[in-house]
């Protein structure tokens, strides 16, 4: 039967606010979703908190408008006892050889207190201010080849790769894990990318989609990985508002529509559509765009897409009262589900909130369900 999900929260790095705003976002973000600064002292607090109420880790995105993810989960480290860091970075920025380095001596100094979401890109603008031109699927051609090199360095193997985009003789650590102790988390919806994951990722993220279409991405990535001989974990990123009520919960999601300056959501649009990300345009798929009540934005049982209207990447949240929000989330997890990734706003107080109230209704549905 199976067990409980991990469940892990998320980092702004970008600064945080009762109100949402991008992540690595090409335009200015507005100041309602910036009114904490991203310091390590607010940072600390988010941290501590997620640790406190029981999250196994914290996911820290990579982008323009994000603090570097290494630099800045070094420093939480040392403000924090327990909880894991599920460190992005971008693939092809930095030779491989580096990262797992990098990754390696996180481990040993913290721990062993990391993962890593290897992220290919999918805003072409963005990649190129970091001098990356290549094309969609051949970024994912490379993402495939890194990822090769990194499964192989961590697991302590040598390696000496000549590939398309990638060139490395002698490679090896000097003190490296045993095996899979560094998890490779990877996120895409593409063919290529699912390809990429089949053949080399640990645990595969996906967006919140309704149930139906997070069904059938996983069979479909299922049945890919057996055809490559492996098997996937899969976690989904969600957000949550999650209250006591769910006439409480809807009345926070009106209050975050209300405050969406719809300058913001024209120009976030605008620049979403100019994305060659496929998992970006499944989530505008489910609003289209359109700054109107919140019933027209419920695209699923508690599942709201709002956020998505001014948010790059993960779009959507579960609204409703704590049981329902549980409810929804084992159902994902009777889909196949393994983890969640979940986030609300503010970053501090919802850690609690969701950690102390949803996350043991949710233990005790799949508690109830192995019986």
């Amino acid at each position: 039967m199976p067990e409980s999900p991990l469940l892990h929260w998320f980092l702004p790095t970008g600064g945080d606010g009762r109100d949402p705003g991008g992540v690595t976002a090409v335009q200015s973000r507005t100041a309602a979703a910036t009114r904490r600064p991203a310091d390590i002292g607010y940072l600390a607090q988010v941290a501590r908190a997620a640790e406190q109420a029981g999250f196994h880790s914290l996911l820290t995105p990579v982008g323009l408008g994000c603090a570097d993810p290494w630099i800045l989960t070094s420093a939480l480290a040392q403000h924090t006892d327990r909880i894991g860091f599920l460190v992005a970075f971008r693939a092809g920025l930095a030779s491989p050889t580096l990262v797992a380095q990098q990754a390696d001596a996180f481990r040993r100094f913290a721990g062993g207190r990391v993962a890593l979401n290897v992220v290919t890109g999918g805003d072409p603008a963005e990649q190129r201010a970091y001098g990356d031109d290549l094309a969609h699927d051949d970024r994912y051609a490379r993402t495939d080849e890194i990822m090769a090199v990194l499964r192989d360095l961590l697991d302590g193997k040598p390696v000496t790769h000549d590939g398309t985009h990638l060139h490395i003789a002698g490679a090896r650590l000097t003190d490296p894990a045993a095996q899979h102790l560094v998890p490779l988390y990877f996120g895409g919806a593409s063919p290529a990318a699912e390809q990429v994951a089949a053949r080399r990722a640990d645990v595969q993220l996906l967006w919140g989609e309704p149930p139906a279409a997070v069904g059938e991405r996983i069979t479909r990535l299922r049945d890919r990985a057996a055809a490559a001989g492996r098997t996937l974990r899969y976690g989904l990123r969600l957000h949550v508002i999650s209250r006591d009520t769910a006439d409480e919960a809807w009345a926070e999601a009106d209050r975050i529509l209300s405050r969406l300056d719809p300058e913001a959501v024209r120009a976030s649009q605008e620049r979403f559509a100019r994305m060659d990300s496929t998992g970006q345009a499944r989530m505008t798929a489910l609003h289209g765009g359109a700054h109107s009540a919140h019933s027209a934005l419920t695209v699923a049982p508690n599942l709201w897409a709002g956020i998505g209207l001014v948010r790059e990447g993960a779009g959507t949240a579960l609204v409703g009262s704590h049981d329902e929000v549980a409810e929804r989330l084992y159902e994902y997890r009777a889909l196949g589900v393994d983890e969640f990734i979940l986030s609300g706003y503010p970053h501090l107080e919802e850690a609690y909130r969701v950690g102390e109230e949803v996350a043991p209704r949710l233990r005790a549905l799949v508690d109830g369900g192995r019986a």
